[in-house]
């Protein structure tokens, strides 16, 4: 849907088949910012906000107006701290361009409708 790329960063908003959407961002390493929010199967994601504006082509107004889960922090700097489901099927990442330094979530579309529901 969208790509907010600038000097080997490459976030990314891809929307899936499955009524979902995959979120490409940083790699969270600060123990604060994970704290409780990492399980065997979910993980979370740092974002730039800018990233969410991609949702406006998929209908949705693309201005963040809630932050709520899937958001669970939003960092001194203003980026987005992304929870969803851990994306680890070898098919689906081998199709991503992703930096080492960046991993991926799946979010159901109805998490991501309720950040932008005014």
């Amino acid at each position: 849907m969208g790509k907010e790329s600038t000097g080997g960063q490459s976030p990314t908003l891809y929307a899936t088949d499955r009524d979902s959407y995959v979120v490409q961002g940083w790699r969270v390493a600060d123990a604060a910012l994970l704290a409780g929010e990492e399980t065997e199967s979910t993980t979370v994601v740092e974002v730039p906000p800018t990233l969410m504006t991609h949702l406006a082509k998929s209908g949705l107004d693309g201005r963040v107006t809630q932050v709520v889960a899937p958001i669970v922090r939003v960092t001194a700097t203003g980026n987005y701290v992304i929870q969803g489901a851990r994306v680890s099927d070898d098919t689906t990442l081998a199709q991503m361009d992703m930096p080492a330094h960046e991993s991926c979530v799946e979010v159901p579309a109805s998490e991501m409708r309720s950040l932008v529901a005014g």
